[in-house]
């Protein structure tokens, strides 16, 4: 006789993750086990790492760690929950930048700058929220069913998941 143990799978996570690449592979792999447990779909899991690595990356990138002034030192912030309906917001949160969060349009042979193009075809909605602390947010609501067949279109190449190789490799 086999006996099953429930386990009570969470609703939402948050996690400090260095700022810089070293956390984004920890981050991926809690993400992934935790929604997978919830039950939510292999496609919305896959949609939402991807997301949750782009927005790693920008922040690291583009803004400043949580609570420093100096890029390169202290951590950014990652959550991620389930709404009742079953929708998943991911947020990353980092000391805020010199620029705004928006989507470019890179050259066929540029080598970054299509993270937000991909996000946008992911994504059902996604915005930026700043705090009175100079905190910036980058949210995504990911749902069942956004991606399409037209996927590379949409971000103007390729499918942008050979990222999560480099981001294996880096972490």
């Amino acid at each position: 006789m086999a006996f099953v143990v429930a386990q009570e799978v969470p609703t939402s996570s948050s996690m400090a993750v260095p700022h810089g690449p070293a956390g984004v592979g920890e981050a991926r792999h809690r993400m992934r086990e935790q929604l997978s447990r919830s039950g939510m779909s292999e496609s919305v899991v896959d949609d939402a790492v991807l997301i949750l690595s782009e927005l790693l990356s920008n922040a690291c990138r583009h803004g400043r760690p949580l609570g420093r002034a100096e890029v390169g030192d202290g951590d950014v912030r990652a959550a991620w929950r389930i709404d009742p309906s079953g929708g998943l917001t991911v947020e990353v949160t980092d000391g805020g930048g010199p620029t705004r969060p928006v989507p470019s349009t890179p050259s066929v042979t540029a080598r970054g700058g299509r993270g937000l193009n991909i996000i946008s075809a992911l994504a059902q909605d996604w915005g930026v929220r700043d705090s009175a602390s100079g905190e910036v947010t980058v949210w995504v609501v990911v749902t069942q069913g956004r991606r399409g067949e037209d996927f590379a279109a949409r971000v103007g190449g390729g499918s942008g998941f050979e990222l999560l190789d480099a981001y294996d490799e880096l972490s």
